[in-house]
């Protein structure tokens, strides 16, 4: 693999030196410690004690942990599904692959450009999560495991967008498949994942109920669903 991919270094370039996207990362992190915030502030005069319980901080992690999921599953299709089709778009496409650079080295510094960007957000956010290690109740293994999980979903989220940016000349109808895809991930396979557990309760009532394999298999694709199992594993 070659790693001087001249794609890749341009597109770090423009989507780095853009100040729009240092906005986006500013007010990002002012949401996130408004929440964190807000969360310790609202959970003590709650509770009427003047110190923040475990519990709550692991609570309180797995609120930030869903909030970052949520921020991949939304932004990361914006930011791939046009990687390809814009480029056709302004006709730029066919100078581009005249170029020495094979379409790997093109497809994968678009794609990973955009998976840069979204990576920092994520690392940007690191000082708000070691807060709740001030509080106890997470280990460094927890927070290991949910970093690697949001680098996993943005890398398929990302490859998806960069799929239908490529298969699909109009980048409207690129991001639009890319989002209906997104939205079958997250909200159709979770709503299939409750009807069919529902049934197999239903029908296995007072028996000893056998796994279902189907079940299994829509929460296996399900972003939220995998998320939920790091903190109420089966």
């Amino acid at each position: 693999m070659n790693f001087n991919n001249p794609v890749l270094f341009k597109e770090l370039k423009l989507r780095f030196r853009s100040f729009k996207g240092f906005n986006g990362i500013l007010f990002f992190l002012l949401a996130m410690c408004i929440f964190v915030f807000g969360y310790i502030f609202l959970t003590v005069n709650m509770t009427g004690t003047s110190y923040f319980r475990p519990s709550q901080s692991f609570v309180l992690f797995a609120f930030l942990s869903y909030i970052q999921l949520g921020l991949v599953l939304f932004t990361a299709p914006g930011l791939t599904a046009g990687s390809i089709s814009s480029e056709r778009e302004k006709q730029t496409l066919p100078i581009l692959l005249t170029t020495s650079q094979s379409s790997f080295q093109i497809i994968s510094g678009k794609m990973l450009s955009s998976v840069a960007f979204l990576l920092l957000l994520i690392v940007a956010g690191l000082p708000v999560y070691s807060l709740v290690f001030l509080f106890g109740g997470i280990s460094p293994m927890d927070f290991v495991k949910v970093f690697f999980f949001l680098f996993v979903t943005l890398l398929a989220i990302g490859s998806i967008g960069v799929m239908f940016s490529t298969l699909i000349r109009r980048t409207i109808v690129s991001m639009i498949a890319t989002y209906g895809s997104m939205l079958f991930l997250s909200v159709v396979t979770g709503f299939l994942f409750i009807i069919v557990m529902q049934m197999k309760a239903f029908n296995n009532m007072g028996t000893i109920t056998s796994p279902s394999y189907l079940g299994q298999f829509l929460a296996s694709i399900n972003p939220g669903c995998c998320l939920h199992h790091f903190y109420h594993p089966i």
